[in-house]
């Protein structure tokens, strides 16, 4: 195979050099050299591995046959729900999340339940023992899903044409490299080339690929951030490690919504999926319990209860300590402002801790008013109700904003049994009250809300 030419570019600026050299002569930032191939061999030449296809001719949108996209079922409801309704043969998805988190472990799974599909997993990071282990773990094995370990971008060309797969996993795609470039795999140059190369063959052969992606440690997708363009969905798997609850969010899909959520619980035996996560993520037995306050969140579409917990104390050290796990310490401090300022709570030398239990993280703002419920609550170690549920957005002025979807949140309330529901007076219009049994109680500032809380 002929060696390409290739060039360092600095990937802030956009200027070049034959090598690579430490500092950007032109804006003066340092290692932002990245290799790039400038130019390629005759486009007459044979694809990778033989695989040839057609060239294509431009065409009218007249011309061009309109349908759905046929959708391949995963056999995982959260799954088809997030990537829109199945996987689109063609399509190439990326799953990306913290190390351990179960990216591996929901893939083989998913693929293990297809038997109907001839299945190839490439694997970079594990030996094929340790996937037939992982695989006896969960308790499902197929003949039709074949396991291959390879990095190498030509190799798995030549695998792909003897075994003509309907679904190729790559795990995971920074381990690839082609040799066509010098620098080591997960380099900018091999994530861009090597994913490039692959999107050409899932569009062309119109097979479907999933490949499983690293993260930094800011938590966004490694690799270069055409990484993310290149592909039609992008898939975000979150968590905490030392809870069981995970959530597959969509951040980018071109055959659906991206405002689709799926929850699973990791278990011995692999994810299981919850389908009402209101039941798992509410401690039911919190009566007499200051501190304590339910809210209908919104997450994507799909609404669900949780339970927001908090511990107002005196502060022992000088300055008072401010914390929270799973929702924005910023916003936290905002509100607790308010309370202070609005409402006339003297917070400012107390330690303030808020935990969203289950190991969420929200950033629904429609949870501000069980936030500061429970702050108060915890703080006059008055309990609320446990037949209260609550959705409202505070105002740095102290009033109570209306929400988006009430009637979702209204539902979720009633379903799991809640007796009085808090609510902006705004999102009174245009509620039908004769459908709703639940109490609804509307309240415009954070004074009313707390005197229908504590009387």
């Amino acid at each position: 195979m002929a060696k390409e030419k290739t060039v360092y570019v600095c990937s802030n600026c956009g200027q070049d050099s034959p090598k690579w050299v430490g500092k950007c002569p032109s804006c003066g930032e340092w290692n932002t050299y990245v290799e790039e191939i400038v130019r390629k061999e005759p486009s007459n030449r044979r694809a990778l591995g033989g695989l040839e296809t057609p060239k294509a001719k431009p065409l009218s949108l007249s011309e061009i046959e309109p349908g759905e996209e046929e959708r391949i079922d995963m056999h995982d409801e959260e799954l088809n729900r997030v990537l829109g309704g199945g996987l689109v043969p063609g399509s190439l998805v990326l799953i990306g999340g913290e190390p351990g988190i179960g990216k591996s472990t929901l893939v083989l799974q998913t693929v293990l339940r297809m038997p109907e599909r001839k299945i190839l997993y490439i694997s970079g990071e594990e030996s094929a023992r340790q996937l037939k282990l992982r695989a006896d773990r969960l308790g499902q094995i197929s003949n039709d899903c074949l396991i291959v370990c390879e990095t190498s971008l030509e190799q798995i060309y030549v695998h792909i044409k003897n075994t003509n797969p309907d679904l190729v996993i790559i795990d995971s795609i920074q381990t690839i490299s082609t040799e066509s470039l010098e620098s080591s795999p997960g380099s900018v140059a091999q994530v861009r080339e090597c994913s490039a190369a692959i999107l050409r063959f899932a569009k062309e052969t119109h097979t479907p690929v999933l490949l499983i992606g690293h993260i930094n440690k800011e938590g966004s997708i490694a690799g270069p951030k055409v990484l993310e363009h290149i592909v039609d969905t992008v898939l975000q798997f979150e968590g905490d490690q030392h809870y069981m609850y995970r959530i597959l969010r969509s951040i980018k899909n071109r055959f659906g919504s991206t405002a689709e959520l799926g929850i699973y619980e990791m278990r011995q035996d692999g994810l299981r999926q919850v389908s009402n996560p209101s039941e798992l993520l509410l401690n039911q037995d919190h009566e007499g319990m200051s501190g304590v306050a339910i809210a209908s969140a919104i997450e994507g579409v799909r609404p669900f209860l949780i339970e927001t917990q908090a511990l107002v104390s005196s502060a022992v050290y000088g300055n008072p300590q401010r914390s929270a796990t799973g929702f924005d310490i910023r916003r936290m401090n905002m509100l607790l402002a308010v309370l202070e300022k609005r409402v006339g709570f003297k917070l400012a030398q107390k330690d303030v801790f808020l935990n969203i239990a289950g190991g969420l993280k929200v950033n629904d703002p429609a949870i501000d008013l069980a936030v500061i419920s429970a702050i108060l609550s915890s703080n006059m170690d008055a309990a609320i109700e446990q037949e209260v549920c609550m959705a409202g957005e505070i105002g740095l002025s102290g009033e109570i904003r209306p929400v988006n979807r009430i009637e979702q949140r209204i539902g979720e309330a009633e379903k799991l049994g809640f007796k009085r529901f808090l609510l902006p007076k705004y999102n009174l219009q245009g509620i039908d009250r004769k459908k709703i049994k639940i109490e609804l109680v509307p309240v415009r500032k954070v004074e009313e809300a707390f005197r229908a809380l504590f009387g």
